[in-house]
């Protein structure tokens, strides 16, 4: 290794590149899920209800008459009750969220703007600082959302933290989607936090049907496997790292074996067995693979830059260090499976062949 520094770089790099991949992918899943509950809490809210149709991770097609909203508001221990209708904006990471402003600052503390200020008419949006940064906006910038036919006007720019990114007008948004006097999800705030779970029961209760939990139990559900298809796909890339890790050395390995033919050779003729042959090809391969880690763990964190750098809103990162044991032997388990066939070539090596070699 010492004396092909160059090809040593390149099969290291190499594995560091299924490393990188690994804990990039679960640094962003956990920095999502982190994300999320964070801007969760940061509502304000001890209890969230649901449609009837809603699962975990859907809304479903069947939004909330705004009519239990004031149902829920006359409910005893009940301070602030208010709906919200959430929008996707085309990807699933992205959304606009429909909210009565004066209603959610009560709940929320209110929104703390960085620059401009509330909405003024009915076409204005306001987006945390992520997404600015994101999208290279200002404040005064017409903005396109549901397609280039309607714009809107960049009018306040927020601390992230609080719900969502993107933040419409509820009656604006109700009538543009077809939803007048709906609503798809209602945060509730009770007037002790000490008493939500009573309150809960209460509203069980009365509202048959609807997913009530409370925020503590939401936050906690939300987790890796909690989401079938992050933790699906996740699976699907740490095989494909595997193979990776596994082809790059055994490319390696076999190209190694090849240029040290004659050295094979005059060790074997020395007496060498074919263990100790095999075991020097292993050790080389093991030592990639370590070196190949650490350059991984390195270039994990390029990564994360480069994600808070160009896409702090859509993909909120995180360094995941649970994870860089299982990434080592990820490259481990490649680097040996790949090192075994060139090592036995070398090791079943006839001497003379060997010696005769150009």
């Amino acid at each position: 290794m010492k004396h092909r520094p160059l090809r040593t770089f390149l099969s290291a790099l190499l594995i560091a590149i299924p490393v990188t991949l690994v804990l990039t992918l679960t640094g962003l899943s956990k920095g999502m899920i982190e994300d999320f509950s964070a801007r969760t809490r940061g509502i304000g809210a001890d209890i969230m209800i649901r449609p009837k149709s809603s699962t975990f991770t859907s809304l479903g097609s069947a939004p909330i008459p705004e009519g239990v909203v004031d149902f829920v508001r006359k409910q005893p221990h009940v301070k602030v009750a208010t709906g919200i209708l959430m929008q996707s904006l085309g990807t699933p990471t992205s959304s606009a969220a429909g909210i009565d402003l004066n209603a959610f600052n009560e709940m929320s503390g209110g929104l703390e703007y960085i620059a401009g200020g509330p909405f003024r008419t009915a076409n204005d949006v306001i987006v945390d600082e992520f997404y600015l940064n994101e999208k290279k906006l200002r404040v005064g910038d017409e903005i396109s959302l549901w397609g280039a036919d309607r714009k809107w006007r960049l009018v306040g720019v927020v601390k992230p933290g609080k719900l969502n990114r993107v933040f419409v007008d509820l009656r604006q948004l109700q009538e543009l989607t077809g939803n007048t006097g709906m609503v798809n999800i209602i945060y509730v705030k009770v007037d002790d936090p000490a008493i939500t779970a009573p309150v809960i029961t209460e509203l069980k209760k009365k509202l048959v049907d609807y997913p009530i939990f409370s925020m503590e139990e939401y936050t906690s559900l939300i987790s890796y496997d909690s989401l079938p298809m992050l933790s699906r796909f996740t699976n699907v890339v740490v095989g494909i790292s595997i193979f990776i890790g596994f082809a790059v050395v055994c490319l390696s390995m076999y190209m190694a074996v090849l240029q040290r033919t004659r050295e094979i050779g005059i060790l074997k003729s020395l007496g060498a067995s074919r263990w100790y042959v095999l075991s020097t090809i292993l050790r080389e391969a093991v030592l990639l693979a370590i070196v190949g880690t650490i350059f991984g763990i390195g270039m994990s964190y390029v990564a994360k830059w480069l994600l808070e750098t160009f896409a702090p809103a859509s993909l909120p990162p995180a360094i995941d260090a649970t994870w860089w044991p299982i990434a080592a032997g990820i490259a481990l388990v490649g680097a040996i499976l790949g090192a075994i066939y060139p090592g036995l070539r070398a090791a079943r090596m006839d001497p003379i062949e060997a010696l005769s070699y150009e």
